[in-house]
């Protein structure tokens, strides 16, 4: 009878043990199981040198989403991101999105005006105003090469 109640205690507590794993692994990973408190923005950019999936989205320096996924739209040859934003954030259809660096040589994040002027964007809405990242290495190449052309207006008295 001994045997039994050990391997019944054992059995408990492995059981506990591994629906804590589970517990922390969808709180750590910022993963939802019953619900979804998030809703899902576009935005079009010529370009998204350096930017992934998994990058912040942020509205006056606070985290309010995630870029979910980057994908190519062949009809007008622009890159398409997807962003996962906070359910509770108001996004209106005049908002401009830009790609920033977090510091000199950071992360790229996704930095949101959200506008206020228009309507509220609803779930699956394409935010229209975008800016590019700019493309550091491309301008110290051309600075160091020369490219750059310095200005020769000449002063008239």
């Amino acid at each position: 009878m001994k045997k039994y109640s050990i391997e019944t205690f054992v059995g408990i507590f492995v059981v506990i043990g591994l629906l804590c794993v589970a517990y922390m692994t969808v709180k750590l990973g910022k993963v939802s199981i019953f619900g979804d408190d998030y809703y899902l923005l576009y935005a079009r950019f010529a370009s998204v040198s350096g930017l992934r999936a998994g990058n912040l989205v942020e509205i006056d320096g606070i985290e309010v989403g995630r870029v979910e996924r980057l994908s190519i739209d062949q009809e007008k040859q622009m890159a398409v991101v997807e962003l996962k934003v906070r359910k509770d954030i108001k996004v209106y259809d005049d908002a401009g999105a830009s790609i920033k660096t977090a510091g000199l040589i950071g992360d790229k994040f996704v930095k949101i005006d959200p506008g206020g002027a228009g309507e509220i964007l609803k779930p699956g809405g394409i935010i229209t105003e975008t800016t590019s990242p700019m493309d550091l290495e491309e301008l110290i190449s051309k600075y160091a090469f020369g490219d750059i052309k310095k200005d020769d207006k000449k002063e008239t008295k």
